[in-house]
C-alpha cells in the first residue's frame, strides 16, 4: 500500500531484495514458527526472510503482484488500508508484526491490539530530515523525534530504539526504528515492569554478553 507521498520511486522500492538489518537483527525475538504480519510488504523482501526462518507469514499490500511468487508459502492479501475500508485482519493476532518504509499513524492502535502476548513489533520508517535526501518530503509522512516511542506509549516493552542518518544504506536517509514486545500486561512484577529480553548486536547470532560490552 502506498501513501500519498510514497517513500521512494515504487520501482526502486520493489527492486530491493535484502531485508533491513534492523528486521534481521530482531526477528530472532519472534517465537519460533509464529504467525507474522508483513504490513506494506512491497516486493516481499521481509516476507521471504521471515519464511526462511520458519514463520507463518501474512503479507499485505495495496498491490501484490510483486509477491505473487510466494503465494504458495505465505498468505498474500491485497488491501488498501487508507481508503476507509475495514481492517482486513479483524480478530487475528500475530506473534510478530513487521513494518518498513510505511507510515499511517491511525494503524498503531490496531497493530498493538493485533499482537499476541509476547508478540514482537519491528517498525522502521523515515523521519524528519529525510527531505534533504529524497522522498518522502511531506512532514505528514515523516516521524518526529521520539514519535515511535510516543505512539507505543506504555503498552509495549521497548527492546531497542534508534533515530538517525543512514548514509550507506540502500535507501540513504533519516530513519527511526523500534523493536518492542507485548509483555507488559502479563508482567507478574509489582511495578508492572516486564522481564528484559536478550539483546542481539548487529551481525551476531547470539545475545550480547557481558564480555561484549567491556572496554579494555
Amino acid at each position: 500500500m502506498v501513501s500519498a507521498d510514497p517513500p521512494r520511486n515504487p520501482s526502486h522500492h520493489l527492486a530491493m531484495r535484502d531485508p533491513s538489518p534492523w528486521v534481521v537483527r530482531f526477528a530472532r525475538l519472534i517465537p519460533t514458527g509464529g504467525a507474522v504480519l508483513d504490513l506494506a510488504c512491497g516486493g516481499g523482501r521481509h516476507a521471504r526472510h521471515l519464511i526462511s526462518l520458519g514463520h507463518r507469514v501474512v503479507a499485505v499490500d495495496r498491490m501484490v503482484d510483486a509477491v505473487a511468487d510466494i503465494a504458495d508459502t505465505a498468505e498474500v492479501i491485497e488491501a488498501d488500508l487508507e481508503n476507509g475500508s475495514p481492517w482486513p485482519l479483524a480478530g487475528r493476532r500475530f506473534d510478530g508484526i513487521v513494518v518498513v518504509n510505511y507510515l499511517y499513524r491511525s494503524l498503531f492502535p490496531i497493530l498493538i491490539d493485533s499482537l499476541t502476548p509476547n508478540g514482537v513489533l519491528i517498525y522502521e520508517t523515515f523521519a524528519r530530515g529525510n527531505e534533504r535526501y529524497s522522498r518522502p518530503r511531506n512532514p505528514d509522512h515523516l516521524l518526529m523525534g521520539g514519535e515511535l516511542l510516543s505512539l507505543l506509549g506504555d503498552t509495549l516493552q521497548v527492546v531497542a530504539y534508534e533515530h538517525g542518518i543512514l548514509e550507506k544504506a540502500s535507501c540513504p536517509g533519516v530513519v527511526q526504528r523500534i523493536c518492542a514486545v507485548n509483555d507488559r500486561r502479563s508482567s507478574r512484577r509489582e511495578n508492572g515492569e516486564a522481564d528484559p529480553h536478550a539483546i542481539y548486536a548487529p551481525g551476531q547470532q547470539q545475545p550480547v554478553t557481558e564480555s561484549d560490552t567491556q572496554v579494555s
